[in-house]
């Protein structure tokens, strides 16, 4: 069955960086788009960004676009969230899936990361 796990997450000062890693399995991962998603507290879920499997074409959200970064490793099963320029408004749990995916799919346990000011 699908397994994602997040990890990476953290406390880190406003203007900080962190890198995020989502380790994947039960399913052809070099096949789908993988997309990072994030919910803080009372908000719902909302889409960070995502890469394609075919040529790791990536989009972003217009609030992290040119301050995160998301990578991908198909020999490892892995995405990654290269988080730069943090704000206190991207604190939230951090949660990769398949792109697209809905909030009816499996998710896994998600990674906090709080920016401080």
């Amino acid at each position: 069955q699908v397994q994602l796990v997040e990890s990476g997450g953290g406390l880190v000062k406003a203007g900080g960086s962190l890198r995020l890693s989502c380790a994947a399995s039960g399913f052809t991962f070099s096949r789908y788009d993988m997309g990072w998603f994030r919910q803080a507290p009372g908000k719902e879920r909302e889409f960070v960004g995502r890469i394609t499997w075919s040529d790791s074409h990536t989009r972003y959200s217009d609030s992290v676009r040119d301050r995160f970064t998301i990578s991908r490793d198909n020999n490892k099963n892995a995405v990654y969230l290269q988080m730069n320029s943090l704000k206190p408004e991207d604190t939230a749990v951090y949660y990769c899936n398949r792109h697209p995916a809905s909030m009816s799919d499996y998710w896994g346990q998600g990674t906090q990361v709080t920016v401080s000011s």
